[in-house]
């Protein structure tokens, strides 16, 4: 796994809320941690669904390897609330069962091997109380949603605070052998300046994730197409396993 400097790199972690609104998997996932006592969110990124629950849910706990992404975190307003660790998911044990633990944002996906992602799924395993849930989601591969991360459709503006209107776009390209996508970001100031970072996603099919997650001790109780509670199906974007320790 390269060291993906779009969230570990402060010039571009900068950007991230700006280019990643609250989304369908967030709002979700805050009905999930309704009647929480606890919630492990793995891979919280720039904190923002931690530091909204944490409003009403009493212990929070936000991990990420990205120590750019958890300064943003610790910084936004409700992140005093939270517990942050920076942490890598695959190795991570906190000592500590949540009622809840979620892993959204599709960084299911940037685990590229199947010994890393079963990895990660034990980790999810460890931190679960008995009675707890859990929540992730990864690309559906059969539609190939990464043909369209091409610069010509992936034209897009972003206001920032400081540096104004930014140009952003993305490149990506798939290795057929491995299957590994890499996808590159670009941020183009009003000055000229570009500020460019290349990530790699695997695309785990519905088949292996249920055979993993069997294999870490999880129970799969819906297999979820959208965040709107669609079943899962061929046809629909998302692979959302929500369940429970076996």
């Amino acid at each position: 796994m390269r060291d993906d400097r779009l969230y570990n790199d402060a010039d571009l972690a900068q950007f991230y809320d700006l280019d990643n609104d609250w989304s369908d998997d967030l709002s979700f996932c805050r009905q999930l941690a309704q009647g929480c006592g606890s919630v492990l969110d793995l891979g919280c990124g720039t904190g923002r669904f931690a530091a909204d629950i944490a409003v009403t849910v009493e212990r929070v706990v936000g991990a990420d390897p990205a120590r750019p992404m958890l300064d943003i975190a610790r910084n936004r307003p409700g992140g005093e609330r939270v517990q942050w660790v920076e942490a890598d998911a695959k190795t991570m044990r906190l000592g500590a069962v949540f009622d809840l633990v979620v892993l959204t944002g599709h960084v299911f996906q940037v685990f590229l091997t199947r010994a890393d992602r079963l990895a990660v799924l034990k980790t999810i395993a460890a931190h679960l109380a008995p009675e707890g849930r859990f929540v992730f989601d990864s690309r559906n591969p059969a539609l190939t949603e990464w043909r369209e991360w091409t610069p010509a459709l992936s034209q897009r503006e972003i206001d920032h605070p400081r540096l104004g209107t930014v140009a952003s776009w993305n490149d990506v390209r798939c290795d057929e052998r491995s299957g590994i996508v890499t996808y590159e970001t670009f941020y183009r100031t009003a000055d000229g300046h570009t500020f460019q970072a290349a990530s790699d996603l695997a695309f785990a099919s519905r088949a292996e994730i249920a055979e993993l997650a069997e294999e870490a001790g999880l129970v799969v109780e819906r297999w979820l197409g959208d965040w709107h509670g669609a079943p899962c199906d061929e046809g629909l974007s998302e692979i959302i396993p929500v369940g429970r320790l076996g």
